[in-house]
């Protein structure tokens, strides 16, 4: 049973405008989306109040925020935006992992200051800021985010920031499994004290859909192949995609292009700088769909190339995310001399596999 509070059951202003779109044809009826509303239109309304000032008054508690969790493709990241787009206060929606990236550089600027305690100060200017946070795709896999979120998030919380969030995991399975996990449960503790915890439901799998029936893999390299991933990319990623950094050990990996748990890159981008299995597993943490642009034929001129690739398809299919590519060559012909053509043939049978119409379903 879902843990929320008690509500209005008269028609709300997100509920209402979820219905103008369903009925326009913008959204499919979704009896899981519809059942969460409420809890989005809690918060909106609770935020629109007028903050009222004066001597002898306390400011009003904030509302709970939301930490909406399920499986990919069902609708939380659209929701989210749905509901970001209808506040009426300062709100500032991004990805957790570019979040983090942002307050890790803020806290070293702040130590280069001086200052002891570098979240404090961090944490006031986020919340000066904003009245509402809303991140896409809580997820923690860094131990460097791992050992400050709580105190972070303490601060901000005090401060009166509402946070609403989406993830794939269930608040219990964040950082699972991490080093010095014990540290990390009462981050856990807060934020289910502080945001109600609702699962997405829905039997529907709305980007699956969307690629039902539709090629992923283009071959060879040409403008047509290059605009029809432009086309792919265009409807599923939305107009506001931006670099995602990925923090890993101290160092940074970055996807030039993500949005909406879908994610862009160059065969160049990802293959040619010396990345490892740690950052390819962590891309394929973050990103539900990814697309590779321009991957090339594949020999002993490029062997170093070749060897990333190979562990960057095992990452991408071991999480099971949906693959989008432009290639030189189908996947049997990409690798046909050279050093490591006997173990390519298991990557471009997965290169197969991965292209299915079930694949990742």
């Amino acid at each position: 049973m879902h843990e929320a509070a008690r509500y209005d059951m008269e028609m709300t202003d997100l509920i209402q405008a979820y219905d103008a779109l369903v009925a326009d044809g913008t959204l499919q009826r979704d009896d899981a989306q519809e059942a969460v509303l409420p809890e989005f239109e809690r918060i909106r309304a609770a935020l629109a109040e007028p903050v009222k000032r004066g001597l002898f008054r306390r400011a009003p508690e904030p509302p709970r925020g939301l930490y909406l969790w399920g499986g990919v493709g069902r609708g939380k990241s659209m929701l989210m935006d749905f509901f970001v787009s209808h506040l009426s206060v300062p709100a500032r929606r991004v990805h957790f992992h570019a979040f983090m990236q942002e307050i890790h550089a803020a806290m070293h600027v702040a130590r280069q200051r001086g200052v002891d305690d570098a979240i404090a100060p961090v944490a006031a200017d986020v919340a000066a800021s904003v009245r509402l946070l809303a991140f896409d795709e809580m997820q923690i896999t860094d131990i460097t985010d791992a050992m400050i979120v709580g105190r972070l998030f303490e601060a901000l919380f005090a401060a009166g920031v509402v946070v609403v969030t989406t993830s794939n995991r269930v608040p219990d399975d964040l950082y699972k499994d991490g080093l010095n996990r014990q540290l990390f449960v009462p981050f856990i503790d807060l934020i289910k004290d502080h945001l109600v915890v609702w699962e997405l439901a829905s039997p529907t799998d709305y980007r699956q859909d969307r690629l039902s029936g539709s090629p992923t893999y283009f071959s060879p390299l040409s403008a047509e192949a290059r605009a029809q991933l432009d086309a792919i990319w265009a409807d599923l990623s939305g107009p506001d995609a931006q670099p995602l950094d990925i923090a890993i050990k101290g160092r940074t990996v970055t996807v030039p292009q993500f949005s909406n748990g879908v994610g862009r890159a160059s065969f160049f981008d990802l293959c040619s700088k010396p990345l490892g299995p740690g950052d390819f597993l962590a891309i394929a943490e973050a990103c539900k769909v990814l697309m590779i642009d321009d991957i090339p034929c594949l020999s002993r001129n490029n062997f170093n190339e070749a060897k990333r690739f190979v562990t960057l398809i095992d990452a991408l299919y071991e999480a099971r995310v949906r693959l989008i590519c432009s290639a030189a060559a189908q996947p049997e012909m990409l690798y046909l001399e050279g050093e490591g053509t006997f173990e390519f043939e298991r990557t471009a049978s997965r290169l197969r596999e991965m292209q299915s119409a079930d694949w990742a379903a």
